[in-house]
């Protein structure tokens, strides 16, 4: 049997149980006794389509299947967004369980034992588990107190909050009296060494032990399969800090760990959305309001093991920030600590609440349908940064303008995939021209700016666009220098227009203040004669080719015709990509690459026709 592409994470992490390293045999034989189609027809609605499967991806929305399931390679592929991997990974990915969790469960449905523990790993199991009883143990205490007579103070407070019985039982929250030692002498059976490495007393040299949590509303942190690892603690009058969490312990890792994900992963499954709120009770107001998919950081700015778990549910996490000044302020850090991070296909967005409100205050004034207005139309990761370094610029100033621009470029550098920098690039770029450039409307009048002419538009386009590109460049060269990358992929196939745009480049790299006459004395002895004289070609419709052209009207329609070439590029690219996927196919593949194609295919004729069939009939 073929092996399955490697699941993540070959290694137990900790609460995994404990187990020795696992052998690549062992995990062959675990992917060779499980049904992949049977494990993930739990809960996709597969259709069977020849030797393989098919089905709506589970790890991104679409209406037509591009998820492919194969039992005989014992792999799952998407076409639309790429997810792939074996059983392993689906179980990690789809439903967030730990990777010895995973093998875990599927060893047991398989029948196999997992290798023996090492008596190191044993020790550690089983004091994780000794811990976790001591966790559940006081969650089921402070329960409780709750609903005795200390707790009438809670009650009230939840009350007054509208967080009503069935949220109290289903989040387990409870309280702990205002008491230096009830919890310690409740829980004496469990020891207080044991109560220390839980996180539930302190412990300080020379004096007697405490309880850490005292005179507050007490919320269980769970795992991601609902055990109890460490405590949130709301305090009910004055005093600091507002919360109290658990400290890290060997159960709970604050920085890999987000409030209710084990409520929130199955809903996030059901609605495709993930949110990220700021507190607890912002979670437990929207579950009550029918939202049940959010979840929230444990008072610290989000890690990047927190962000991989919201990918492995959703490749676009919405995170919700109050809409006071300090929240917009949240919202800007996370998304720059965020740009590092992107890789395709895994954004963020950002619903930025009303001012002076949190999700709390918004599902109890305008109730569910005031906060789902929001989630409908939240904001790009780019769209929020660009905005935020605009709004610090006197915009009235160009040489502010050009310091915007440069922070721009500076953010999109910090992202560590290159696909990703380019087209943050792209967008900044596209969003600053919007204000003070060329119109996204431009786009199409300037792909419309080619005369139709005999032959096929479809073939001719191409090459009298790069031509017609390179001519406009030739004569407003400032273009050159800013767009240099771009205009280093743009596909040219001509090898005399490529040696031309060569010759551009090298001359405004060494000289980058060269004017138009310095550059066409360069071209007239570089490039062969007969290519400069485009201007006399009466298919050559762009304005920016007319010597009379506004300069600054050129430059901003030379920036929408390189964007549109860019773009073009990138589909045919993954056109060819699919077109060599065909030739290496042995069938069973066909059916999901000419699916994958075709809407590829109508993009580009569709803008090819825009093109041609929008000429301007101005002649230069």
């Amino acid at each position: 049997m073929a092996r399955a592409a490697p699941s993540p994470n070959q290694a137990p992490r900790r609460g995994g149980g404990g187990f020795a390293l696992l052998s690549p045999a062992f995990l062959d034989e675990l992917r060779a006794r499980t049904s992949l189609s049977g494990l993930i027809g739990r809960t996709v609605k597969l259709q069977k389509a020849g030797n393989e499967h098919k089905a709506c991806c589970p790890f991104h929305q679409e209406k037509t299947p591009s998820f492919w399931v194969n039992d005989q390679k014992a792999f799952y592929h998407c076409f639309g967004c790429g997810a792939h991997g074996d059983a392993i990974r689906f179980l990690t990915e789809a439903r967030g369980l730990a990777f010895m969790d995973a093998v875990k469960e599927l060893a047991d449905a398989a029948g196999l034992e997992l290798p023996a523990p090492t008596p190191a790993a044993r020790a550690q199991a089983e004091r994780e588990a000794s811990l976790g009883e001591v966790v559940e143990q006081a969650a089921a205490w402070f329960r409780q107190q709750l609903g005795g007579i200390d707790g009438a103070g809670a009650r009230a407070y939840l009350d007054k909050r509208g967080i009503g019985a069935e949220a109290r039982a289903a989040f387990g929250i409870g309280f702990a009296p205002d008491s230096r030692g009830k919890l310690k002498a409740a829980l004496a059976e469990a020891g207080e060494d044991r109560l220390v490495e839980a996180g539930l007393v302190i412990e300080v040299e020379g004096k007697e032990r405490y309880d850490r949590f005292r005179g507050r509303l007490m919320i269980p942190i769970r795992d991601a399969k609902g055990r109890a690892i460490a405590f949130g603690g709301r305090i009910l009058g004055d005093g600091e800090p507002k919360y109290l969490n658990s400290p890290e312990t060997p159960l709970f890792d604050k920085g890999r760990t987000l409030f209710n994900l084990d409520r929130a992963g199955p809903a996030s499954r059901r609605s495709g959305r993930l949110l990220v709120v700021e507190g607890y009770l912002d979670v437990i107001a929207l579950d009550q309001a029918g939202i049940r998919e959010a979840v929230a950081p444990l008072g610290t700015a989000l890690t990047e093991h927190q962000l991989e778990r919201l990918w492995r549910l959703v490749d676009e996490p919405i995170l919700c920030f109050d809409g006071d000044k300090a929240g917009r302020r949240a919202a800007v850090r996370a998304a720059q600590r965020a740009l590092p991070l992107l890789r395709p296909g895994k954004a963020l967005a950002f619903a930025l609440l009303p001012e002076g409100q949190d999700p709390d205050d918004l599902v109890r004034s305008g109730g569910p349908e005031a906060m789902e207005a929001l989630l409908d139309a939240p904001v790009p990761l780019a769209t929020l940064l660009y905005e935020a370094e605009r709004d610090q610029v006197d915009l009235t100033r160009p040489e502010l303008r050009a310091g915007l621009r440069a922070k721009l470029d500076e953010l999109a550098g910090t992202c560590a995939d290159r696909l990703v920098a380019e087209e943050f690039r792209r967008t900044f770029r596209e969003l600053f021209f919007e204000e003070f450039g060329w119109k996204k409307t431009e786009l199409r009048a300037i792909a419309g700016a080619i005369h139709r002419t005999g032959g096929n538009p479809a073939e001719e386009l191409p090459r009298r666009t790069v031509r017609a590109l390179l001519l406009g460049l030739s004569r407003h060269p400032r273009t050159l220098t800013r767009r240099a990358e771009d205009i280093a992929c743009i596909r040219i196939d001509d090898p005399d227009l490529r040696r031309w745009r060569q010759v551009l480049v090298d001359a405004t790299f060494r000289h980058p203040n060269l004017d138009v006459d310095a550059v066409e004395a360069i071209l007239g002895t570089a490039v062969m004669p007969e290519l400069l004289r485009f201007a006399d070609v009466s298919d050559l419709r762009y304005r920016f080719t007319a010597r009379t052209c506004d300069a600054d009207e050129a430059v901003s329609q030379l920036d929408a015709l390189i964007s549109l070439l860019c773009g073009e590029r990138e589909m045919s690219d993954q056109l060819a990509e699919l077109d060599r996927a065909a030739i290496a196919d042995d069938g069973s593949e066909w059916d999901a690459i000419e699916a994958a194609r075709g809407p590829l295919r109508a993009g580009l004729r569709d803008l090819h026709e825009q093109m041609a069939e929008q000429a301007s009939g101005e002649a230069i």
